[in-house]
């Protein structure tokens, strides 16, 4: 009996201490639990976060971080923000009461153990958010039946969604966005009918569909799911989420189109589901949406015109349709949207005028509708808009003035008016704008004069007016604009001297004043720019000499200074700009020696050309250094000397030492002995044939002698020498058909030209071009695969010789041996050397492994993934951007195709084939004259060649365009399966515009099965595609802006995956002008759902 009564009273104390700890003298259970908590991390500085934390209390609930019951059990735990570095505390699993656990922004780590169901009578908020927590989200979190939120967002959480979620059915807010997650979104979520908030964006490794089910959270106000890789169409059962306030499906691969029910969500705010492959037209139905204050859809496929009823929305203070196909005028009801606060319609096919309601919208902050077919004046009421602060309408067909009014928009910060028809003067109300950082007016018929007024403009950073009509004077009040950056005044009719006071603007980096009619003197206080990257005046007037002091230019990339009447000496001091890759003194009256400090610059690379001026002296000793120099001219001078110091500059690719007074034999290199005699000529005393170089002097003696013997084999042997003539004509006759004999059987003498330092010779290439190492033909040529003794593997491309008779209409060879002889990059064939024995030519390249595009493509030996195909297009682009900008002259390739163009190993691209290629400005192959062969391929050349048989690198830009459609489709331009045996071109345009199929109906199915993720990228590549094969040539980007724009494709979908980007990174970006702004640009907020 008594032992009964022992067990009774000691299970009453464990009950007693169970519901009343503080009876208990010392720490209770809980307390200790947190004490070996914090002692898994008090050995970091944090531990100092919690020195309230004392073991002699009863209980934790006067702790810091922790709150208690009325009973003193622990309910809340809410630490934020303090470095806790150790895992996720196991030890509070078993905390009877615990309602409330936010442990955020405390780089834990480990896995969320799969205990946690343990709390499954009372854990009501779970906050492990911004931690670096691994694993899978465990499966016990359904047991949580209490749970109300639940955030794990920012970690490393992989895996799929657990369906079990959907057993949590008191859930109201569920974040997992930025995480690692994958897999579909379970259907179980609909189960979670009191869900107010799910937010699963930053996973791109989510796939499928939306579910339908999702219409089953009638509670949902916020569905974000961005940067994921949702596919499919937005369900229609959206229509029955009435609160839904929030709807962000943004940079995904949502197809199909917006459907009509999402009207029934009359509670939606914002509407983000730009970046998507969405098609169809804007539904009228959002009219409906009365609370709609945001709703962006740039970058999609939408065509058809901007909804009128979209005029109801009066709340709406976003609207950003950038980047579609709409088409039509605006719409005459946005007049009743007064609370517009963004209007982004940029990179359309919107037409009509601006409308004059324009000036209605008052709280107005940016205005882009750059990019369209936009027509008729600006309108005065524009000024109106007291709130606007960026107004961009270049590239549109806008005419009339600049209206004064816009100058009352005082706010205003960026104005991009270039490539317009606009007239008239500048205003000069415009410069008393306080907060205008770029104007740019590029490509106008603008009139008139700067006003002294610009002085005002003190906040100015960019000023790009090229190409106008501008006249007057330069106002020397430009130089009170202490933060330009950018001072683009070419191409107009200025005249005057250059202001000095420019001198003042130290954050000068470029200033371009070429093209004008500029007269008296460099100023001396430009020496004071010395963050200057590029200085160009040329073609224009100026006299006086250098500054002395130019060397303090220690940022100057490029001096372009020629053609002027510059005299003096070239400065010693331009030896300090060691970062100058061009430079350029022509065409001037400079005299003098050549400074030996001039060859201390060795980054010198892209050129120097010193030519007409009257330049005395010998070439330095010191121009030996130029070891990267590609193109030199110092021709129509008076040098003088030897041309031995210029012998071992191996990187030399062009030279032009004529009309000098040169002397001595040339340098028995292999590059001057194969440069033509051209460059050479007009030095008298200059022997550029060292077989003839034979140096005589008159003996008399010997002359005598020689005389006295003639006079005696005259006098004597008569006889003999006319029997020895007759003989010696019978010996030489049959000599000659010996050896004619010879030079059938044998070949011709081979003249062998190398361009690189090579291991073989031509007697080894020869023997090997057999019928069995034929690689390719083409229409003028064979190229033959051909190994080298030394293990080498080279292509040989053979030219076909000409028939007799045969009058040539095209020299492929010199054309050939001249363009690639003179260029360098990384994305063209390199030209080893060239034979010719005056029948048979060869050119030596080497040999590309994969060999072309077209064979990879269309042959089906090896498949290309899209990363492979973009590498292939992106450095294709990057090798015509260089040919058509940065060679001097410009080349333009003419034969562009994927039979053209090369792959190496690593898909590196290497466009070759140049025998139709052509120098820009060559008075000899000048592109404006109409061709008299043709030139180019089938399927691949430009419309307009059709009608005017004129090439411009424009034209190479269409055939370039015509690549990317067959990289993208995988057909050929005229391939046998595109219907009604259509062009490509003609084909995408039906499909796209025409019928509106989804544009992944036209890639090649092998590329959307194998690299489906990437469509989104493939999609922006057609946009480029698109504006390259534009039937009018003037409206074709130039490569450079293609390849800047394919660059900036893949930047940002890398971007895409990295937290905290800059939402304006891509626009802002300073490699690009508000007038050649990227195909593809970030978003214009930051929404991480």
């Amino acid at each position: 009996m008594s032992s009964k009564l022992t067990v009774f009273l000691f299970f009453l104390f464990l009950n007693i201490s169970f519901l009343f700890p503080t009876s208990i003298s010392g720490l209770n259970q809980e307390g200790l639990s947190l004490l070996s908590w914090l002692s898994t991390f008090n050995t970091s500085a944090s531990v100092t976060s919690f020195s309230s934390w004392n073991p002699s209390h009863e209980t934790p609930c006067k702790w810091d971080y922790i709150q208690c019951t009325s009973n003193s059990f622990v309910s809340d735990i809410k630490i934020r923000s303090i470095n806790l570095p150790t895992i996720f505390p196991t030890q509070i699993l078993s905390f009877p009461f615990l309602q409330v656990l936010v442990l955020s922004n405390c780089n834990l780590t480990g896995e969320i153990p799969s205990s946690i169901g343990n709390l499954s009578s009372s854990l009501r908020y779970l906050d492990l958010s911004f931690n670096a927590l691994t694993g899978n989200i465990p499966p016990e979190i359904g047991r949580l039946s209490e749970l109300k939120q639940l955030s794990l967002s920012s970690n490393l959480f992989q895996g799929e969604i657990p369906k079990e979620i959907g057993s949590c059915y008191e859930l109201q807010q569920l974040e997992l966005f930025d995480n690692q997650l994958s897999g579909k979104i379970p259907e179980e979520i609909g189960k979670l009918t009191s869900l107010e908030i799910f937010r699963a964006g930053g996973n791109v490794k989510i796939r499928g569909e939306i579910p339908m089910q999702i219409s089953s959270c009638k509670e949902l106000v916020i569905l974000g799911l961005a940067d994921t890789g949702v596919s499919g169409q937005i369900p229609h059962s959206i229509g029955e989420l009435k609160k839904l306030k929030t709807l962000a499906v943004y940079t995904a691969n949502l197809t199909g189109e917006i459907p009509p029910e999402i009207g029934n969500c009359t509670a939606l705010e914002e509407l983000f589901v730009y970046e998507n492959q969405i098609s169809g037209e804007i539904p009228s139905e959002l009219g409906l949406l009365k609370n709609l204050k945001k709703v962006l859809l740039w970058q999609n496929n939408l065509r058809g015109e901007i909804p009128g009823n979209l005029g109801n929305c009066s709340s709406l203070k976003v609207i950003d349709f950038s980047l579609n196909y709409l088409s039509g005028e605006i719409p005459p009801s946005f007049e009743n949207l007064g609370t517009l606060e963004e209007l982004l319609l940029s990179d359309n096919s919107i037409s009509g005028e601006i409308p004059y309601y324009i000036g209605n919208f008052s709280n107005l902050k940016q205005l882009e509708l750059d990019n369209n077919n936009f027509s008729g004046v600006i309108p005065p009421t524009i000024g109106k808009l007291k709130e606007l602060n960026l107004f961009f309408a270049w590239q549109n067909q806008l005419h009339g003035s600049i209206p004064n009014k816009l100058a009352d928009c005082s706010k205003l910060q960026s104005l991009d008016l270039s490539h317009n028809f606009l007239t008239g003067s500048i205003p000069k109300t415009l410069f008393n704008l306080g907060n205008l950082t770029k104007l740019l007016l590029i490509s106008n018929i603008l009139s008139g004069g700067i006003p002294p007024d610009i002085g005002n403009c003190t906040s100015l950073s960019r000023l790009r007016l090229g190409s106008n009509r501008l006249d007057g004077q330069i106002p020397p009040e430009i130089g009170r604009l202490l933060t330009l950056s950018f001072l683009e005044l070419s191409e107009n009719r200025f005249t005057g001297s250059i202001p000095p006071a420019i001198g003042k603007c130290a954050q000068l980096e470029m200033v371009d004043l070429h093209g004008n009619k500029l007269q008296g003197k460099i100023p001396s206080s430009f020496v004071s720019l010395t963050g200057l990257n590029v200085l160009d005046l040329s073609m224009n007037r100026i006299s006086g000499n250098i500054p002395e002091d130019v060397g303090k230019l220690t940022s100057l990339n490029k001096l372009i200074l020629n053609g002027n009447n510059i005299g003096g000496t070239v400065p010693k001091s331009l030896g300090f700009c060691q970062d100058l890759q061009l430079l350029d003194l022509s065409s001037n009256r400079l005299g003098g020696l050549i400074p030996e400090e001039i060859g201390h610059l060795q980054g010198l690379d892209i050129l120097l050309n010193l030519s007409r001026n009257f330049l005395t002296g010998p070439v330095p000793e010191s121009f030996s250094n130029f070891s990267k120099l590609a193109n030199m001219d110092i021709s129509h001078n008076m040098l003088t000397g030897s041309l031995r110091v210029l012998s071992n500059l191996d990187n030399l690719v062009y030279l032009n030492v004529s009309y000098n007074n040169f002397s001595g034999i040339l340098p028995n290199t292999k590059f001057f002995q194969g440069l033509p005699t051209s460059v050479f000529i007009g030095n008298q005393e200059l022997c550029t044939n060292t077989t003839a170089c034979h140096l005589s002097g008159d003996n008399d003696h010997q002359k005598s002698i020689r005389k006295i013997t003639i006079a005696i084999v005259l006098s004597i042997f008569m006889a003999m020498l006319i029997l020895t003539a007759s003989i010696a004509i019978f010996i030489r006759a049959n000599q000659g058909e010996i050896c004619q004999k010879d030079d059938e059987e044998n070949g011709l003498e081979w003249e062998f030209t190398p361009f690189r330092k090579l291991s073989f010779s031509v007697n080894d290439i020869v023997p090997r071009l057999s019928e069995s190492n034929i690689v390719g033909k083409g229409c003028s040529s064979f190229v033959y695969r051909v190994e080298t003794p030394s293990g080498q593997v080279i292509a040989v491309k053979k030219l076909l010789a000409k028939k007799i008779g045969e009058v040539p209409q095209r020299d492929y060879f010199s054309a050939e041996v001249r363009t690639l002889g003179s260029i360098r990059h990384k994305n063209i064939v390199r030209l080893l050397g060239c034979c010719n024995n005056g029948k048979t030519r060869l050119l030596l390249f080497d040999y590309i492994s994969n060999g072309s595009l077209a064979g990879l493509l269309h042959e089906k030996r090896v498949f290309l993934d899209w990363d492979a195909r973009f590498n292939i297009i992106l450095g294709a682009a990057q090798g015509l951007a260089y040919l058509h900008h940065d060679c001097i002259p410009p080349i333009v390739h003419r034969d562009i195709k994927a039979n053209n163009i090369l792959v190496g190993p690593q898909s590196e691209a290497f466009l070759a084939d140049f025998g139709l290629a052509k120098l820009l400005n060559s008075s000899s192959s000048d592109t404006s004259r109409a061709s008299t062969i043709i030139a180019g391929s089938y399927g691949y050349i430009a419309p307009e060649y059709g009608y005017s048989l004129r090439i411009t690198e424009k034209s190479d830009v269409y055939s370039y365009g015509i690549v990317l459609l067959e990289v993208l489709t995988g057909m050929e331009p005229t391939d046998s399966r595109i219907p009604e045996g259509a062009h490509i071109v003609t084909w995408v345009n039906q499909e796209l515009r025409v019928k509106h199929t989804e544009f992944t109906t036209i890639l090649d199915q092998q590329l959307l099965l194998r690299s489906g993720t990437q469509t989104q990228e493939m999609l922006q590549v057609l946009g480029v595609a698109l504006l390259c094969v534009n039937p009018c040539a003037d409206e074709r980007p130039t490569m450079k802006d293609v390849a800047a724009m394919l660059t900036e494709i893949r930047h940002e979908n890398e971007d895409f995956e990295k937290p905290n980007r800059d939402p304006k990174e891509a626009v802002n970006c300073p490699s690009f002008s508000g007038s050649s702004q990227p195909l593809i640009r970030s978003p214009p907020l930051s929404y991480s759902s």
